[in-house]
């Protein structure tokens, strides 16, 4: 079973791009859309956290809503690293296919955790070239703790690219995690791919 701590919930969504890569200054992007967006993938997030669904319902709900809300291509280049950079293009939507799956079972993975909390977006602002919109988790039980939320439409819509939760990078910790995987699957993609999809 893959373990997780409440420090990664935020990632359920979203999961694993660097901080190396960083949008191009947004154009029809602005701080109401970039909460907006935000809002609703939080409303959709407390939803199946209190749905009382099944497990495996559940992670299917979780990666639907990652799928919706992140720049999945550019998060899962991200996650790869250097190896995506000469990765054919069958390989690289392969392994965004099979990293997707793995988001949503490795964070839905804990929901029992979240039945009953809640999160909530409390404010938002302009950083650097795109936006941070920052939110707060209640868990039962649990000091609330913060989430924050990287917006922007580098990918021609408007989606998150990065979550900080506590001040921990969790983009740049997924793409530790995959780095290490790859690594122990001796830098072959597609033993890397068939890995996600059995985890």
């Amino acid at each position: 079973m893959i373990q997780i701590t409440r420090r990664a919930f935020g990632a359920t969504l979203a999961a694993g791009a660097a901080v190396a890569v960083l949008p191009r200054p947004a154009q029809a992007l602005d701080l109401a859309s970039a909460k907006a967006l935000i809002d609703r993938a939080i409303a959709e997030v407390n939803t199946v956290i209190n749905s009382g669904k099944a497990e495996q319902a559940m992670y299917k709900d979780f990666e639907a809503i990652f799928a919706k809300y992140a720049d999945v291509n550019a998060i899962a280049r991200s996650a790869l690293g250097p190896a995506s950079r000469s990765a054919s293009a069958a390989e690289m939507k392969a392994f965004t296919r099979a990293y997707q799956g793995y988001i949503g079972r490795k964070y839905g993975r804990r929901f029992r955790e979240f039945i009953g909390g809640r999160i909530e977006v409390v404010d938002a602002k302009p950083l650097k070239s795109y936006f941070e919109v920052i939110s707060v988790a209640h868990l039962q039980g649990e000091a609330p703790f913060d989430l924050r939320w990287h917006v922007s439409n580098k990918s021609g819509k408007d989606l998150f690219f990065n979550i900080i939760i506590e001040g921990v990078n969790m983009l740049a910790s997924e793409r530790e995690e995959v780095g290490a995987m790859l690594k122990q699957n001796k830098g072959d993609i597609n033993a890397l791919i068939a890995a996600l999809n059995a985890a």
